[in-house]
């Protein structure tokens, strides 16, 4: 398989946001596809047909999430005050799984590549932990002044929250840029399997 094809395969982040009534958590879960082959290649190329699609390109693994606010905003006087706001966080790490038993040099390289795809993942699901503390640090206590309604703090507050989500996006465009170059990470544990087994 040309390198440049297995290079092609990208990672991608999805969110879903919307408040709901409920107490902050956050939980991970590990969600995979089937894919087929007895060698590292055929594996691959079998993820290459099989894996989740963003823009038209096929990734190897993904991290989407689902987050939702529990917000409580107060009237004190003319201003609007945020008094509190709660995260309801589920990240789900999307990764490739053998459908059927692979010899044993095989699943060595397998269990080797799929245990860094999904460290992989994970790092990415630390970036959107680490965007929801942001927006959890700038969001409590947050008061718009002459705003009796509550309207205008909704609006502010949804100007902080795309910078946040913007941040954490770009984190994980330069991570991925990173693990994926000639060398980096992925590529070496790309190479570890289709070369390997």
């Amino acid at each position: 398989m040309p390198l440049a094809r297995l290079l092609s395969f990208l990672v991608f982040l999805s969110m879903v946001s919307s408040p709901v009534s409920a107490d902050g958590q956050i939980a991970e879960k590990v969600a995979t596809y089937p894919i087929t082959g007895k060698t590292g290649e055929e594996l691959y190329v079998s993820i290459g047909e099989s894996g989740p699609t963003a823009g038209g390109s096929r990734a190897i693994a993904h991290t989407t999430f689902d987050l939702k606010w529990s917000r409580k905003y107060e009237k004190r006087g003319s201003a609007c005050v945020l008094a509190a706001a709660k995260p309801w966080l589920t990240i789900t790490y999307t990764v490739p799984k053998p459908a059927g038993r692979l010899p044993d040099a095989v699943h060595r390289h397998w269990d080797t590549f799929a245990a860094g795809v999904l460290a992989h993942e994970k790092v990415h699901g630390d970036t959107i932990k680490a965007m929801v503390r942001t927006i959890e640090g700038f969001s409590v206590g947050f008061t718009v002044e002459n705003d009796p309604n509550c309207k205008v703090i909704r609006q502010e507050l949804t100007k902080r929250l795309k910078a946040a989500s913007d941040t954490q996006r770009q984190q994980g465009r330069d991570f991925d840029r990173e693990e994926f170059r000639d060398g980096g990470n992925m590529h070496r544990l790309i190479l570890g399997l289709v070369n390997g087994g």
